[in-house]
């Protein structure tokens, strides 16, 4: 609260100034008023710059991660051009960087990418759906998010092997499903806004879209912490609770690793809710693997640590390194968090960006994140195999294709919904679609970019060029 003029009681405000309030109507207009400035057509073109490196990218990338992983890396992203996409967020981020755009920013995923979306469990122990990945999140574009979005509509589409007319269409509806959703959300309070979640459940209706819906929800509940712990564990002959090793996946580190990482838990307990804290003190970390996660991710430190409870019981944590967002190092985004953060947390603490980018994206999010930096490297820290699961979108047909892709810009736009400016976006929109067709046209030109780029990288490896 700012001291200033004095304002009678009569006034029904504070007795002392405080800051402008900006209406939802005025942003609304102000995002109307922009489209003079740059038409909604105009997002429609995409530019190849003259000097696109994409292997250097991808170069560059690799000077601080795992040595002996990089050719991993290098391997999934080669198997299709869907997992090449993935892994090419730090390309797409310089591409974009020049880019026509509105100037307005929000808290962006950085990656928001079709397989980057998925059911988990609440701590309510219900399922909902939601994006599931922050390693790049930033505050920057709206519209890199939409555009990364749409583009991965289009490479799934096409990689399904639908008819180009049924890939435009699936485009066109991941546009419109972000717009409807986001002009539907922001007339909303802010505080309406930030409860909308979407829980899941199994149907009544045997449509093909529920039956999809169906075998994502029981796999879900395949996949806990216990499970896991009896598939890849065993029993130590004091006991506890070991690991099964499984090279490259999983690999024990060597004894000063494992010190560092059991360092690492011990100041994570610091960064959690007190809840949290106590829960974790019941437990004793009884081992510790690295674990090879992801398309792009591989190659940074990744660990799972197995803790063991006095019934027995195992919980697993997981242990990521986070490096500045490709949105922020390729892209030339604004920040890694909102100005709201102001002197906090240091610049180059990326476990906190990823965690707090996360609990503002995010309807509900893990009780377990946490975030530490430890011998010069930042880390988050999250519950391993929490009932986490994606769709699969190579197995599924037109019509559930789409309910999908409605399903993630939906919840796309909720996300984005979370920020101030989110009026301003709904009110540059519209109620049409001139916004909805120049993005589709812009990601249908960049899946054909990001093809031969995958070509391009297939190449280069073959010739041991990286």
């Amino acid at each position: 609260m700012k001291e200033g003029r004095a304002i009678s009681a009569d006034e029904g405000r504070l007795r002392f100034e405080h800051e402008a309030i900006h209406s939802a109507a005025e942003l609304f207009d102000a995002g109307k008023a922009a489209r003079g400035k740059l038409p909604r057509s105009g997002h429609a073109e995409y530019k190849r710059a003259k000097n696109r490196d994409p292997i250097g990218i991808l170069r560059t990338q690799q000077e601080h991660r795992v040595p002996e992983l990089i050719p991993l890396r290098l391997e999934r992203m080669t198997a299709s051009p869907f997992a090449f996409y993935r892994g090419s967020a730090a390309i797409q981020a310089a591409d974009l960087r020049d880019a026509p755009r509105t100037g307005v920013d929000v808290t962006i995923c950085g990656d928001a990418h079709l397989a980057n979306f998925g059911i988990y469990a609440s701590p309510e122990r219900s399922l909902v759906f939601d994006l599931n990945d922050f390693d790049e999140s930033a505050y920057g574009p709206w519209e890199w998010d939409v555009k990364r979005f749409v583009t991965s509509v289009v490479v799934a589409a096409r990689q399904r092997g639908f008819k180009e007319s049924k890939v435009q269409t699936a485009a066109l509806e991941a546009a419109a499903s972000y717009r409807i959703a986001m002009r539907q959300i922001t007339q909303l309070s802010v505080l309406e806004r930030y409860y909308i979640r979407a829980d899941v459940h199994r149907g009544q209706r045997h449509s093909s879209s529920q039956k999809v819906l169906d075998h994502a929800i029981e796999a879900a509940s395949r996949r806990t912490s216990a499970r896991v712990v009896r598939k890849i564990t065993k029993r130590a002959d004091d006991g506890s609770t070991m690991i099964v090793e499984n090279p490259p996946v999983l690999s024990h580190v060597p004894e000063t690793t494992e010190k560092r990482i059991l360092g690492i838990v011990k100041r994570y307990l610091a960064t959690v809710p007190s809840d949290i804290a106590v829960l974790l003190s019941q437990y004793v970390p009884t081992d510790a693997v690295r674990r090879v996660v992801g398309v792009g991710s591989v190659g940074t430190r990744c660990y799972i640590i197995v803790l063991s409870g006095p019934a027995g019981e195992s919980l697993v944590l997981q242990v990521k390194e986070a490096v500045e967002s490709v949105a922020v190092e390729f892209g030339g985004a604004s920040a890694g968090r909102a100005p709201v953060y102001g002197d906090r947390v240091d610049s180059d603490e990326h476990g906190h960006r990823v965690v707090a980018n996360q609990h503002v994206l995010q309807a509900v999010s893990d009780p377990f994140l946490g975030w530490v930096k430890y011998d010069g490297r930042a880390f988050y820290i999250r519950q391993f195999r929490d009932q986490n699961v994606s769709i699969d979108t190579e197995t599924l047909d037109f019509r559930p294709f789409t309910d999908y892709v409605d399903a993630c810009g939906t919840v796309l736009a909720r996300a984005h919904a979370q920020s101030p400016a989110a009026p301003f976006i709904a009110g540059y929109l519209g109620g049409g679609t001139p916004f909805d067709s120049a993005v589709a046209e812009w990601a249908s030109a960049y899946a054909d970019q990001a093809v031969e780029d995958y070509q391009t990288l297939r190449k280069a490896v073959k010739k041991g060029e990286i």
